[in-house]
């Protein structure tokens, strides 16, 4: 398989200005290997401004690329692919950005935050982000761990409970990974509000485990109550409320390489436009010693072809919001 050249996400220091941003965007979006890919699926290349490419290449990959239809992501369905464009994809994948693990870039941040996600992820990132706090970077602020209310599927119920976790929700796991990792029994700090709907509530646990950075489990609104449960944006954003950020923060966060072009523009759009912080993005690395015993899945071709979408509609959110 021949490795097509890496795409850089769109970053930029804290002070860069909109156009700065708007610049790596379009440089990841107009990428040869995105071009190509989206040719291989028998797609025209939009034509006019940024904008009317990204939301061309929206629409474009609602109809190739969205195996999910709105469900979750274990519920999304597999497409059928010829090796020749399997193959297409899997390296497409990698010189965007969403396979390979990358150290963080910096040897201090003001934060460390943890995505939250399917159960496995949330053991994995848990574990990682513990094992840089111990090995470095060093971290001034806090470890921020962001949830919601979202509930387990019977499979993630399994997979916990094989680690020997028992946990209803999302951030049910990312507390019990915390307290699993970091060896803690209870929380230091409790507070939160029960509105009798997981979509309109909020949690928050805060851990001081000796010699590491406090660490806060928070479990976010939707901020779309009626339409759906929080979404990675409002964890973000509903954190920013609750930590003091300054211009110039230097924030790490934590996901899967999967998920790394997405996530860490929707940090873009919700944390360092608005506070002028910035930002950095980490996978998880696999080949850890004490990530291994952690269960790992399979990444597909159509896993990364919906990834791919997801990056997508992550850039155009920021883009709309650069202005």
């Amino acid at each position: 398989m021949v490795r097509i050249a890496d795409v850089a996400l769109p970053n930029c220091p804290a002070d860069a200005s909109p156009a700065q941003l708007a610049r790596g965007v379009r440089a990841w979006v107009e990428s040869p290997p995105l071009r190509a890919l989206v040719a291989r699926f028998g797609g025209h290349w939009p034509t006019g401004d940024l904008t009317t490419v990204l939301a061309g290449l929206d629409d474009f990959s609602a109809r190739h690329w969205d195996f999910r239809g709105g469900r979750e992501r274990p519920e999304a369905r597999e497409p059928t692919l010829d090796p020749s464009t399997a193959a297409l994809v899997l390296t497409t994948a990698e010189a965007l950005g969403l396979v390979r693990p990358a150290r963080p870039a910096h040897p201090r941040y003001a934060h460390l935050v943890v995505l939250g996600g399917l159960a496995h992820a949330c053991l994995r990132r848990v574990a990682y982000a513990a094992h840089l706090v111990r090995h470095g970077p060093a971290v001034d602020g806090e470890v921020a761990v962001l949830g919601s209310f979202r509930p387990l599927s019977e499979v993630e119920r399994d997979v916990l409970a094989g680690a020997g976790i028992a946990a209803d929700t999302e951030v049910d796991a990312l507390d019990a990974a915390v307290r699993a990792v970091l060896g803690v029994a209870a929380p230091d700090e409790e507070d939160g509000h029960d509105a009798g709907h997981p979509h309109h509530s909020w949690s928050a646990r805060t851990y001081l485990p000796d010699g590491l950075p406090p660490v806060r489990v928070l479990a976010a609104p939707s901020s779309e109550p009626e339409r759906r449960r929080a979404h990675t944006a409002d964890t973000q954003r509903f954190w920013a409320g609750h930590v003091r950020l300054s211009p110039g923060d230097a924030l790490l966060l934590v996901t899967a390489p999967i998920y790394v072009p997405f996530q860490h523009c929707d940090a873009l759009r919700t944390l360092a436009v608005p506070y002028g912080c910035a930002i950095d993005t980490v996978g998880v690395d696999p080949a850890l010693p004490d990530l291994v015993r952690l269960p790992e899945p399979t990444l597909t071709p159509g896993r990364y072809l919906q990834e791919i979408r997801s990056a997508i509609r992550a850039m155009r959110a920021l883009h709309e919001v650069l202005g």
